[in-house]
């Protein structure tokens, strides 16, 4: 029986090892196309210049997304989720290369985060920080991801 135990056991640590992890994040691999066209292919569509799957504020904004946790006061959760959106329009817009729905997902964000600022003076010292990171994490990654596009 110990036997078995032990090799059961190792062979779950070998296969753990050598597995690749799952990705959770909002925007999977499937979204994004393979070939993105080229600017002389736009013509004279104005556009982001962005490659957003190497982006790493991206990324950050994807995991911040699906990793931020859980209040136990409702409306806060309920406008979390509301900001959560914003997010994935706001990423799925710069994709798109779609100015205008960038810039709404952007007012929505800005909506959704100041209800939040009022509801965190209802939690307590250890939950208000813990949201105050995400919060300051969220804001920083979108300012450099908009500071680059404003470069392009």
């Amino acid at each position: 029986m110990r036997k078995l135990f032990f090799f059961g056991v190792l062979l779950l640590i070998i296969t753990s090892c050598a597995t690749e992890k799952l990705n959770l994040s909002p925007l999977s691999n499937n979204f994004y196309s393979e070939t993105k066209g080229s600017n002389s292919d736009r013509g004279a569509k104005k556009g982001f210049d962005i490659n957003l799957k190497e982006n790493v504020n991206a990324s950050e904004i994807s995991n911040l997304i699906s990793t931020f946790p859980k209040f136990k006061n409702n409306s806060l959760n309920d406008e979390v989720t509301s900001l959560k959106y914003s997010l994935q329009n706001y990423l799925y817009a710069i994709d798109a290369n779609n100015p205008a729905g960038k810039n709404r997902s952007i007012k929505s964000f800005e909506k959704s985060y100041k209800k939040i600022q009022k509801l965190r003076q209802q939690l307590d010292k250890d939950d208000d920080e813990v949201l105050n990171r995400y919060l300051v994490r969220l804001k920083t990654n979108i300012s450099v991801i908009e500071d680059s596009l404003k470069g392009n």
